[in-house]
């Protein structure tokens, strides 16, 4: 089973367990003060109506005197201003002169400029203030005082803490907290529980994998997954299959290369222990000689068994974005320059046609090779006095042709193939070619084979273009 309880950086239940439990914690914050504000608005206008109901049934109350303003507060608005669990309610009562008849002296009146209210058909002011250090919330009621003796306007002032409107509005905001955390926290059990089953198909994948022989390379089995996870597994058994068919290549190398070399050595070695037990000195000349040139071959075929080695470095580095950028000319007349002798010793002439620069991107010692393969595979097949020409020409192609016998077309398929041999009396190891359609590969040209101009062969390799900067 996959461990229910790994690092936070590296769970994918975790990390997004961790956003959605971000995203709701913002959203909880945002969902409360939204709440807590909503609520003050609806305790607001609720008891604002309360102080607003006090207020007029003091007016009803006020009363004109042998030219006196009195008030006459009745029992049900004394009863509001009792004190109750949550907070205190303040009156106050002024004449037409603005004298205080009736109740707390020193009620903060309206600040300049408060608005009369147009929730309500009254002459009233809603404010807020600070009275005997609390925080209160006050109306402010004109009464209009029309008697024989006096003709003015009234004011009653009613105030009440505003402990009980915050009270209500914590209470609206913890609901709604309380809410919003049942359903946050369904949430993520909810996401933990779909995470933990998404992933179940990939611990079944991993238990497959886990169970199988390293060598053992077969297609992962296609369990139910989702269709997200389908393409992964899709591509895990491409890759698995590709790398089936390099270890089938690597171990189908080795045997042949086992068998190839096995064959010299066992013939160097009977030759020397054939000398040994001769006992003329000119025998003894002779198996030294025969030991000489089978030495050479295993270490003509050696090195090329190394090149092939180093193709695959070299191809890697290509991919890699490694390659330079190279004139192909020079490298053929460099390389041309250094197998004349070689050609002159054999009695064929190797001719150069390369007079502009030719630019491509390659890896110079893979090219390298290619060239001397090519080269001397031509001079090894073109007989003496025979002629060999190395072309390079726009865009960007190489030819190697020479006056040899050439190569029927039923068989120009398989000369690329590996130890494979036209002639099985032939000296080569087989991997000239094979060697340079393996270079070809690494840098995506297209190499073929052509009838040269009379006779012969002529090998043609087209390279992608590339201009210098």
């Amino acid at each position: 089973m996959l461990n229910p309880f790994p690092s936070a950086e590296n769970s994918l239940r975790w990390r997004l367990l961790w956003n959605l439990g971000l995203l709701l914690v913002v959203l909880m914050i945002a969902s409360g003060m939204s709440a807590y504000w909503n609520g003050r608005e609806a305790a607001d206008t609720a008891y604002d109506r309360t102080l607003l109901a006090s207020a007029r049934t003091i007016a009803a109350g006020l009363s004109e005197r042998d030219g006196t303003l009195s008030a006459d507060v009745p029992y049900v608005a004394l009863d509001t201003f009792a004190y109750d669990s949550a907070g205190r309610i303040y009156y106050q009562v002024n004449d037409i002169n603005h004298k205080l008849i009736s109740g707390y002296e020193n009620l903060p009146g309206p600040p300049p400029g408060t608005p009369r209210t147009d929730a309500y058909p009254a002459l009233a002011k809603f404010y807020s203030a600070r009275y005997q250090g609390q925080d209160v919330r006050v109306v402010s009621l004109l009464k209009p005082v029309s008697e024989p003796n006096m003709n003015g306007i009234a004011e009653i002032r009613v105030a009440e803490t505003e402990e009980q409107r915050v009270s209500m509005a914590r209470g609206l905001m913890a609901d709604t907290l309380l809410r919003l955390g049942m359903l946050g926290s369904g949430a993520l059990l909810l996401v933990w529980f779909t995470v933990s089953a998404a992933l179940r198909p990939l611990d079944r994948l991993r238990t497959a994998v886990e169970e199988r022989e390293p060598d053992d390379l077969r297609s992962l089995p296609m369990v139910e997954v989702q269709h997200e996870l389908r393409p992964l597994v899709i591509s895990l058994n491409h890759f698995t299959e590709r790398l089936r068919m390099q270890f089938e290549r690597q171990a189908q190398f080795i045997a042949d290369a086992a068998h190839e070399l096995r064959t010299p050595l066992a013939a160097l070695k009977a030759r020397v222990e054939l000398g040994l037990r001769d006992q003329e000195p000119a025998a003894w000349r002779s198996t030294l000689e025969s030991a000489a040139m089978g030495t050479d071959k295993l270490t003509h075929l050696a090195n090329q068994l190394l090149s092939l080695a180093r193709i695959e470095n070299g191809a890697r580095a290509i991919a890699e974005g490694g390659a330079q950028l190279l004139d192909l000319s020079q490298l053929a007349r460099e390389l041309g320059m250094a197998m004349a002798p070689l050609a002159h010793a054999r009695g064929v002439a190797l001719a150069l046609e390369a007079d502009e620069p030719v630019w491509m991107r390659g890896e110079p010692t893979l090219l390298n090779e290619l060239l001397s393969n090519l080269v001397d595979n031509a001079l090894a097949h073109t007989p003496s006095g025979g002629n060999v020409v190395l072309r390079v020409h726009a865009p960007c192609v190489l030819e190697v042709e020479d006056d040899g016998p050439g190569i029927p077309l039923h068989e120009r398929d398989r000369v690329f193939e590996r130890f494979y041999r036209r002639n099985q009396q032939s000296t080569g190891s087989g991997l000239g070619l094979a060697i340079v359609g393996e270079i070809c590969r690494a840098h995506l040209a297209k190499i073929t084979l052509h009838d040269g101009a009379e006779r012969g062969l002529k090998v043609r390799v087209t390279f992608p273009v590339s201009l210098p900067s």
